[in-house]
This record gives structure tokens, sequence and C-alpha cells, in this order.
């Protein structure tokens, strides 16, 4: 076999694997399985969200060095699980340079996502969580209207622009705008909840989340990172949304509340999460079980909050749910567990706080930004615990079965 050719295949799957949404640390297992599989003497591998590296030593004693720049993702994850599949393929099959090219090729050659299905994720996912925090029926009507906004103008936006601080400054200002003019025509009457529920279209605390989780794994530059770039983002919306207001004369905040009817709330934040699946490119009945997974991680919170009413206590339990069904589903569905981990979770993410935390700073509400900071912070830590209990509970049941849940480097 033509050893460098390998390698650059492996390396374009992990690559192509990272700008879907991989995660780190599963990316990193992937390319040390295929590594292995074709009995290279050692190998190693480095993954960080802007770089990728691999070295391996060849039967034949060869060092072979390659390595990546990964300049932007998108997140498609029908393409993350059809490259899954490439990889178990790989490894089951040790295909030559030219058949692992056409598989690889043929998995990046699929069909793209239908226009419309995007349009219709994107008032699903903003629109379902702005009622999901309180929103009434006119304002509903104007999520609606800043959802297919977010839509047509980020699609045309993404293509010139790669800044991410730019990009949600640019849609947040906009979306902003749409809100308050919506507000001086009498249309509308809680701009705050309408935007959070556009804000989770834009950036969530989900990166926050994977964040703190990859540093508690020890991860810490990926996870210092994936941080940071949220960070970036939601400075870009502080800087849009800051914008707007200042051209209304400071528009005031009244806060939010979540929908009073538990029905609604668990039936807007499953329309939203399967929203969000779409958004983020999942097909056919992966859509279905994300949304299943959302309706009873929410419907977990819930209960649990009952009984002790907790913030923390309430989103490490449905944390636990979420990953433990995520974990489930990937083993049923032969998927990346990211898949429906990432969907299902969007009811515990800490939207709200991330909004009033940018809103503090912009007002300079210092108190208001920090007591909001230390909630959003807080329940980033619970979902990261949650994962990490039930990463370390699998890791064990795996063992038990004798069956391998994770291989590193091998000298």
């Amino acid at each position: 076999m033509d050893y460098n050719r390998i390698v650059q295949n492996i390396l374009d799957v992990g690559e192509a694997m990272l700008k879907s949404g991989a995660e780190n640390f599963r990316l990193e297992d992937s390319l040390y399985r295929m590594c292995k599989s074709y009995g290279f003497r050692r190998y190693d591998v480095y993954a960080i969200p802007s770089n990728l590296q691999i070295t391996v030593e060849t039967p034949d004693g060869d060092i072979i060095t390659q390595i990546r720049q990964i300049e932007s993702t998108d997140i498609d994850f029908d393409r993350l699980d059809y490259l899954n599949n490439l990889s178990r393929y790989v490894c089951a099959n040790q295909p030559d340079e030219k058949e692992f090219r056409e598989k690889y090729l043929e998995v990046m050659g699929r069909e793209e996502q239908k226009l419309v299905i995007r349009y219709l994720a994107g008032i699903m996912g903003g629109t379902g969580f702005a009622v999901f925090f309180g929103c009434n029926f006119a304002d509903a009507v104007i999520a609606v209207l800043v959802s297919l906004m977010i839509v047509a103008v980020g699609d045309w936006l993404v293509k010139r622009e790669s800044n991410l601080l730019v990009y949600n400054m640019i849609l947040s200002f906009l979306s902003e705008v749409i809100i308050l003019l919506a507000m001086h025509m009498g249309i509308g009457s809680h701009p705050d909840r309408i935007m959070i529920g556009i804000v989770m279209l834009l950036i969530s605390g989900l990166g926050v989340t994977n964040g703190i989780r990859e540093v508690l794994q020890r991860d810490f530059i990926s996870g210092a990172l994936n941080i940071m770039n949220s960070m970036l983002g939601a400075a870009g919306i502080a800087f849009g949304i800051a914008l707007a207001i200042l051209m209304f004369d400071g528009m005031g905040s009244e806060g939010f509340i979540l929908n009073h009817n538990i029905i609604i709330q668990l039936i807007s934040c499953t329309a939203a999460c399967i929203g969000f699946a779409m958004w983020f490119k999942i097909r056919k009945w992966q859509v279905v079980y994300s949304g299943i997974g959302a309706f009873f991680t929410w419907a977990i919170y819930l209960a649990v909050y009952q009984m002790r009413p907790s913030n923390f206590f309430a989103t490490l339990v449905a944390a636990v749910f979420v990953a433990f069904y995520a974990f489930v589903m990937s083993r049923i569905n032969k998927a990346p567990s990211t898949i429906f981990l990432t969907a299902s979770v969007f009811p515990l993410i800490p939207g709200p706080n991330l909004y009033y935390m940018m809103y503090g700073c912009v007002s300079k509400d210092i108190g208001l930004a920090f007591s909001e900071m230390i909630v959003l912070f807080a329940t980033c830590l619970a979902i990261a615990f949650g994962f990490i209990i039930v990463d370390v509970a699998s890791r064990s049941i795996m063992y038990m079965m004798k069956k391998e849940y994770r291989i590193g480097k091998s000298s």
C-alpha cells in the first residue's frame, strides 16, 4: 500500500469530521482506530479545533507526518454520521488508497440539505424557544419573521464573513432592530423573550459546556479554544444588540419567565429541538429521536426541580439522562452520540443567562451581568458533570463487557 496516501485519506476523514462538528476526544479515537487497523507500528494523533496532526511509523519503518490547519467549521451531523460509518468500514476492511478515496468522495458528495428544510428548521428553533420562554402569539409571529431573516441573511453572510464576532454582530443587530421596530409599531410586547429564542440560533452555551467538559478531561487547549470561541460569538451578539438599543434610546429589560403551561413548555421545547436537529442537518428518524430525547430531558428537569428546587441539581440529573440516552441511541443506530446529545440537551442550555449577562454589560448593570454569569457557568458545569458521569459509567460497562470503548496512543 501507499502509506502516504493512506495517512492522507485518514487525515481527510478527520478534517471533515472536525469541520462537521465531531467532539475532539471522539475524533482522536476514530483516527487512532483507523491508524491501528493498518498495522502501523506507532501512531500519534493531535487534534484541537484549529489543527489536526498525525505521525505514524509504517510496518517498513518509515516515519510519516501530515498536518492540517482547520480554518472554519459548519456543523453537519448527517455528514458526520456517514464519515463515522466510513471509519468503521476502514477499520473492518483496510481498503487500499484508491478504494478509500472513492468511499470518502462518495460521502462528501452526498446531496445537500434542501433550502426549505433549513428555513423550517430556523422557524421551529427560534420560534419554538421564544414560546418556551413566555412569548405570546404576536411575539411568536415576530420570531418567525426574524428567524427567516437569520436564515436568509446568514446563508449570504457566511460566504463573505468568516469572523464569528462580526457575523453574530450583524445578525443580532438586524434581529434586534426588527424586534424593536415591531414593538414601536405596537406588534408584540416581550422583546427580551423574542430575542432570547433567536439568540439560540446564533450561539448557545453548548460551546462553553463542551469546553468545560474538555478541561475537566485534561484536554486544556481544546477546552480553552471552545470556551474562547463561544465568548467571541457572545461578544458579537452583545455588540449587535447594544448598537440596536442605542439607536432606540435604551429599551428596558423586563426579564423572562417560562411559559406557565407545562404542556406548552414540553411541546414548544420539543418542536424547537426538532428544529435544531434539522438546523444541524440531522436527517430521517434521528430527528425524531432527538425530539424524544429533548422532551424527556425537560420533563426530568421539571420533575427533579419540583422535588428539590435547585437549578444545578435538576440540570445535573437531566444531563445524566440525556448523555445516557445519547449513548444508548448511538449503539442502536450505530451513529455518533454527538448527534443525539447536541439537539436533545438544548432545553438545558442557559440561553437566557447568556442574553442577560450580555445585556448587563451593555446597560452597565454590573450586578446583573455578574449574577447571570455565575448562573451561566454553574449550569454549564452541571451539564458537563452530567456528561462526564455517564462517560465514566459507559467506560466501566464496556470494560465489563470486554469491549473497547476508546483506544489511545500505542507504542
